[in-house]
């Protein structure tokens, strides 16, 4: 696929008193942005929740996973896919691994890094020995590693990805043909308003108290705050299309990235907190010269004002239709497609503004199946 195509996800979720994302004090995540404190939630922590997601419904062949375990898993299907002991499968993995220099880590058998790769993929890599797996495990270490060194491990590495490594990439850095150029590229979350840090100071009862006895059996603090959230996210289609090595296959990553990455939240403390929220608003920009980060919209902190009508998260939807609309006149870029699908008032003053930005109101199936239209036909046009 020749033509940049770009999916920018622009969603404002508001998240009650939580702690999603904790920081090395055990407090919520922050950041310094517009002259004011925020609350932040970092890219890594909604990649994995997206992740998780993915997982909850994908078939376990098509998952992927990131580890320093990887000689451990490969020889546990090994053993199961060709009856090996546990020591023959083993010692069958490490040497099978071995040619690709893979850095070992402090433990045993496990590497230096995590390294993130998929059960598929593993898979291949047992075709290569499957037939004569038995054979192979009887010979000594010398004769072992002769025999499996010109194999095409690697290659089986470097191919055949699944969703999650295509979307979100993979380094290692002393085996550069071992990497992925990630097709997603996901912010931190920020609040579009100032945020303070508070504590909740809990109290644990001990239900075997003695009458006579008083006081609390464990008392504790957790730190929490509560947000309107602007998330960004953007996928790089022929990046994507690159990775998975097929243009079908990547709009099917396409609509279940945005759908998972609207859906998910980090578990941060979520028994304590019950934290999980749906957006109030998800806007899909497609783009074919950049992707375009809106954040802009919130340097000036929303403040919600006394007898103002709308909450914070309608005047953070608005912010962003008026920031979106000002870069794209002044920038003169208009994009190719974009849809939105929100939970205010229909009938409304802001739902009529987000449609002058970005369309006629959708629910979000409607928008995902709008999306891959969009997507599939702007890559016609192109031929």
């Amino acid at each position: 696929m020749d033509k940049r195509l770009y999916i920018d996800v622009h969603i404002v979720q508001t998240v009650p008193p939580a702690n999603l994302n904790r920081d090395d004090q055990g407090n919520p995540k922050e950041a310094y942005f517009g002259g004011v404190r925020r609350a932040r939630v970092s890219s890594q922590a909604w990649k994995r929740a997206t992740r998780t997601a993915f997982a909850r419904h994908a078939p376990e062949q098509d998952h992927a996973t990131r580890t320093k375990r990887i000689v451990a898993e490969l020889a546990k299907r090994l053993a199961v896919r060709t009856g090996l002991d546990t020591e023959q499968s083993g010692r069958l993995a490490a040497k099978l691994l071995e040619p690709l220099g893979i850095k070992e880590g402090k433990k045993a058998g496990d590497t230096a890094y995590l390294l993130f790769f998929g059960y598929r993929q593993l898979e291949d890599i047992i075709d290569l020995v499957a037939d004569q797996a038995t054979e192979l495990a009887a010979l000594d270490d010398d004769r072992l590693s002769a025999a499996v060194k010109e194999l095409p491990v690697a290659k089986k590495l470097q191919s055949g990805h699944p969703m999650d490594v295509a979307l979100f990439g993979r380094m290692v850095a002393d085996i550069p043909s071992l990497n992925v150029d990630a097709a997603a590229q996901v912010a931190h979350a920020l609040s579009t308003h100032a945020v303070e840090l508070e504590f909740d100071y809990y109290t644990a009862v001990d239900d075997e108290n003695l009458k006579e006895e008083t006081g609390a059996g464990m008392i504790g603090t957790i730190g929490f705050n509560s947000a309107t959230l602007y998330r960004y996210a953007t996928v790089g289609l022929h990046q994507l299309a690159a990775n998975l090595g097929d243009i079908d296959a990547a709009l099917d990553a396409v609509e279940v990235f945005v759908q998972h990455f609207a859906r998910s939240i980090p578990s941060g403390h979520q028994n304590s907190f019950a934290h999980r929220t749906l957006p109030s608003l998800v806007a899909v920009v497609v783009r074919d010269d950049q992707p375009v980060n809106l954040v802009s919209a919130y340097e000036r902190p929303v403040v919600h004002r006394e007898g103002q009508e709308e909450g914070i998260a309608e005047l953070s939807a608005l912010r962003l239709a008026s920031e979106y609309e000002r870069a794209t006149r002044q920038w003169g870029d208009a994009p190719v497609h974009t849809a939105v699908c929100h939970t205010f008032d229909s009938e409304g003053a802001t739902a009529a503004r987000l449609a002058s930005t970005f369309g006629t109101e959708q629910t979000f199936p409607e928008l995902a199946a709008g999306l891959r239209g969009a997507l599939v036909e702007s890559i016609k046009k192109a031929g």
